[in-house]
């Protein structure tokens, strides 16, 4: 302890040795708070408290010179790399998908989706007529992240974006209907798509699986998902992990517009803001 506050009075010391090691202290307290922030209330959160049990049991074996238990423990720790891995997998990805939505790799690098502005218009007219008719729906929209896994196990349609086609995969005879709809660019890849459903304990209880698999995809890509209540015919989306409900489709213009397009509703073009994957918002 006498160690550290020594170092750390070393540092109001003006020099570029301590400059340095200041500015290696802040980077690695930013990743920290970042990773905690990102894995809060989800399920790799008590994947955290579990290794900081098994760390905590290491270390009390040792001291407590329970020695069975403490080379058991400790032979553990040489799978712990790879079992991370596999227990992290979705967060990990997750992060690594996060370079591309800090701006840190050109639109082009990073596979950035063009979507015309009539197609957003043909989404908005299809989401406004299923709102007042309280047909439930969920579209997804990519952006950077292909979702070539998604769009497999869906039946394939390769069609034009179009409100009336919208509209006849969501009525309730069609096979396709339970399901979502992927939209790549200008086309409609996929139809009765299943979506990952979002563990995020901070939601709402009263959200419905629809509104959970359209959190879960946005949690698991950039992408941007919208959803239609078949009970209220409220309109909401799901952008980074953030569930948000619009006031009406012409909320959802500006936010598909913004979001997707790039372009303010006077048709201005903006840098598109990526957020880092935080618990789900009503």
């Amino acid at each position: 302890m006498n160690d550290i506050l020594r170092r750390l009075n070393e540092l109001r010391e003006l020099s570029w040795e301590n400059a340095v090691n200041l500015i290696d202290i802040l980077l690695v307290a930013y990743l920290l708070y970042r990773v905690l922030k990102m894995i809060r209330s989800t399920r790799a959160w008590r994947i955290v408290v579990g290794i900081g049990v098994f760390v905590l049991a290491l270390f009390l074996s040792r001291y407590l010179q329970l020695r069975t238990l403490n080379w058991i423990l400790d032979k553990a720790t040489l799978l712990a790399p790879v079992a991370l891995v596999i227990l992290l997998l979705p967060e990990l990805r997750q992060a690594l998908e996060s370079f591309a939505r800090f701006g840190l790799l050109p639109e082009r690098l990073a596979g950035e989706s063009r979507v015309a502005a009539h197609t957003v218009e043909e989404i908005v007219a299809s989401v406004a007529e299923m709102s007042a008719q309280r047909v439930g729906a969920i579209l997804v929209v990519e952006r950077g992240t292909l979702l070539n896994d998604i769009a497999e196990n869906g039946v394939c349609l390769d069609a034009k974006v179009s409100a009336p086609l919208i509209g006849s995969i969501f009525y309730e005879g069609n096979p396709l209907h339970d399901g979502a709809v992927l939209i790549r660019g200008d086309s409609i890849v996929a139809a009765a798509c299943r979506l990952p459903l979002s563990e995020n304990r901070a939601l709402d209880p009263t959200v419905h699986m629809r509104h959970r698999a359209g959190v879960g995809i946005s949690e698991q890509s950039d992408s941007v998902a919208i959803m239609v209540s078949e009970e209220r015919g409220t309109i909401s989306v799901a952008i980074d992990g953030q569930l948000r409900k619009l006031r009406d489709h012409l909320e959802l213009r500006e936010v598909l517009n913004g979001e997707i397009r790039g372009v303010t509703q006077d048709g201005e073009r903006i840098r598109r803001r990526r957020r880092e994957k935080v618990g789900g918002r009503s």
